[in-house]
C-alpha cells in the first residue's frame, strides 16, 4: 500500500509536470497535493514497516518529536490545499471569464507558499507542546506512531493547557478550511442549478467530482480518528481509523483523480509509455 501511494502520487506529479496541457491552476494544486500525500505517509509508514520487519517497537525521543512535527505539518498543509482547490473550482464555475486573471501563476504560487507557512507554524506549535511534556520511565505508546493525543495521556506533568492548545489548533486547521470548502461548494451548487441545460450541469459537476471525493475521504477519515479517540476506549479501533487516515487516503487520491479525469488518464498513459 505504501509503494502504491508513492508510485501513484509520483505518476500524478510526473504527468502534470511533463504535459503542457496540464499546466493550469487546478493541476498545479493537484501536483502539490500529491507531494503532500507522499510526505504525509512517509512520515510514519516506513518506521512502522521497519518495526514490523525487525520486531523492534522502539522509537527515540527525537524521532517521536520529528513524527509529531511533520504529521501536523503535512496534515495541515493537505487541509489548506483542499480549501485552495475548492476556491479554484469556485472561480472556474462562478467566474469563468475571469478565471485566468484571478488564478494567475503568481497568485497560485502565493496560495501554496502561504498554506505551507501556516502549516509550518502549526507544526511548531505541536513541537512546542510535546517538547514541554515530562514523561516517566518505561513509556509505551499504544499506537504505531507518535500521536500527540496519546502522548498527552502518557505525560506525568499537567497537560490541561497543552490539551487546550492542541484542540484549538485542530479546530483552527481543520474547521476553518472545511468551512471555506463548504462555502465554496454552496456557491458552486447554486451557480450550477442556474445552468439551463442538463449537459452543462453535468459538465460543471464533473469538474468538481474528484475534488469533492477527496475532501469527503480526507475529512471523513480524519473525523473518524477524532471520534474514535474521544468516544471509544478501544485502542485497536483508534489504530484502524488512523491507518485509514494516514495510509489508505493518500493511496486512493491518485486513483480518484486519474479514474475520473480524462486529461490525467491520457497524460499518465504518455508518461508510462515513455518510462517503458
Amino acid at each position: 500500500m505504501y509503494l502504491v501511494t508513492v508510485l501513484g502520487n509520483l505518476l500524478i506529479i510526473l504527468a502534470v509536470s511533463s504535459d503542457s496541457r496540464l499546466h493550469t491552476p487546478m493541476y498545479f494544486f493537484l501536483s502539490n497535493l500529491s507531494l503532500t500525500d507522499i510526505s504525509f505517509s512517509s512520515n510514519t509508514v516506513p518506521k512502522m514497516l521497519a518495526n514490523l520487519q525487525t520486531y523492534s517497537k522502539s522509537i527515540t525521543y527525537a524521532g517521536c518529536l520529528i513524527q509529531v512535527t511533520f504529521l501536523s505539518l503535512f496534515g495541515s498543509l493537505e487541509s489548506l490545499l483542499l480549501a485552495v482547490m475548492a476556491y479554484d473550482r469556485l472561480v472556474a464555475i462562478c467566474q469563468p471569464l475571469r478565471y485566468l486573471v484571478i488564478m494567475n501563476p503568481r497568485f497560485c504560487g502565493l496560495c501554496v507558499l502561504l498554506s505551507f507557512f501556516i502549516s509550518l507554524l502549526d507544526s511548531q506549535l505541536h513541537y512546542f507542546v510535546v517538547s514541554q511534556l515530562t514523561f516517566c520511565a518505561h513509556v509505551e505508546i499504544p499506537h504505531f506512531f507518535c500521536d500527540p493525543s496519546q502522548l498527552l495521556n502518557l505525560a506525568c506533568s499537567d497537560t490541561s493547557n497543552n490539551n487546550i492548545l492542541i484542540y484549538f489548533s485542530g479546530v483552527l486547521m481543520g474547521g476553518v478550511p472545511l468551512s471555506g470548502i463548504l462555502f465554496s461548494y454552496t456557491r458552486i451548487v447554486s451557480s450550477i442549478l442556474r445552468v439551463p441545460s442538463s449537459k452543462g450541469k453535468y459538465k460543471a459537476f464533473s469538474t468538481c467530482g474528484s475534488h469533492l471525493s477527496v475532501v469527503c475521504l480526507f475529512y471523513g477519515t480524519g473525523l473518524g480518528v477524532y471520534f474514535s479517540s474521544t468516544v471509544s476506549s478501544s485502542l485497536r479501533k483508534g489504530a484502524v481509523a488512523s491507518v485509514m487516515y494516514i495510509v489508505v487516503t493518500p493511496m486512493l487520491n491518485p486513483f480518484i483523480y486519474s479514474l475520473r479525469n480524462r486529461d490525467i488518464k491520457s497524460a499518465l498513459g504518455r508518461v508510462i509509455r515513455r518510462i517503458a
